[in-house]
């Protein structure tokens, strides 16, 4: 009888240390008489994997000193995962429909991005989980000018934009919809306005408005600068509106715009 509680006992001690070892798996805290050589053998990678893990210079360690352990191959299982919580936005996406595809919600999309409305741009990135926020750049909700315009290098553009910022002019304003006759619904720089009907999106010339310009319009609210028309010349601007009652209603009027940056 003695014997069996001396073995129980001894099973539960290396079971103990069995859950233990497995708790402190990720770290290691050097003991008197450990290497590098005997913690890499014990812990089944390898003395490179210790030196890069832990950017030492040499093989020398100090006692009570914290050793990171991951190998090669859990590094980069971890830099996978980490490019499965992002995800970079396409022509033609939108929250609605990167959030079924995802199986999240939109408004957790706009938490972990920052948002403040679901407009979203072609080559952003877009976070699909709350860990990887901090892991991004924050998406901009700035489109970027592609297909008939001209290409600007995003120092031009950004130059241009902030020249523009805080100025305040009048301006000539129609207004048009997705669905007018020869429209695609797709703005110039690539916005699909039909799956995003609610967007506050105005056309104009670049050349006086940089397109990606957060501009506030009178009787319309505030806008991105996001498509242009062959005529949208000078102090010209067309209101995107979804409904076309609504834009019989706008009809053709002078209001004042300022450019928000």
């Amino acid at each position: 009888m003695r014997k069996q509680l001396i073995a129980l006992a001894g099973v539960l001690i290396i079971g103990s240390a069995a859950m233990t070892a497995q708790a402190s798996a990720a770290d290691h805290t050097v003991e008197k008489g450990d290497t590098l050589w005997s913690i890499a053998q014990a812990n089944n990678i390898s003395v490179d994997d210790l030196l890069e893990s832990n950017n030492l210079d040499s093989s020398l360690i100090f006692p009570a000193q914290q050793l990171e352990l991951e190998s090669k191959s859990d590094k980069a299982d971890r830099a996978d995962k980490k490019s499965d919580d992002t995800y970079t936005i396409e022509k033609g996406d939108t929250l609605t429909k990167i959030a079924e595809e995802k199986e999240v919600t939109v408004e957790n999309l706009m938490t972990w991005n920052k948002l403040s409305s679901d407009l979203i741009f072609a080559d952003d990135k877009l976070a699909l989980s709350a860990t990887a926020t901090s892991d991004i750049t924050q998406v901009q909700q700035t489109p970027a000018t592609h297909t008939k315009q001209t290409p600007a290098t995003s120092t031009q553009a950004a130059t241009a934009t902030s020249q523009q910022a805080g100025k305040t002019m009048t301006v000539r304003a129609t207004a048009y919809t997705a669905y007018c006759s020869g429209c695609s619904g797709v703005t110039a720089t690539g916005y699909d306005l039909r799956s995003n009907p609610g967007a506050k999106v105005i056309a104009v010339d670049p050349s006086v408005i940089p397109l990606g310009s957060k501009v506030w319009v009178e009787g319309y609210g505030e806008a991105i600068a996001s498509d242009t028309g062959g005529a949208i010349k000078g102090n010209r601007i067309d209101v995107f509106i979804p409904d076309n009652n609504k834009v019989s209603q706008w009809g053709v009027r002078n209001v004042t715009i300022k450019v928000l940056d």
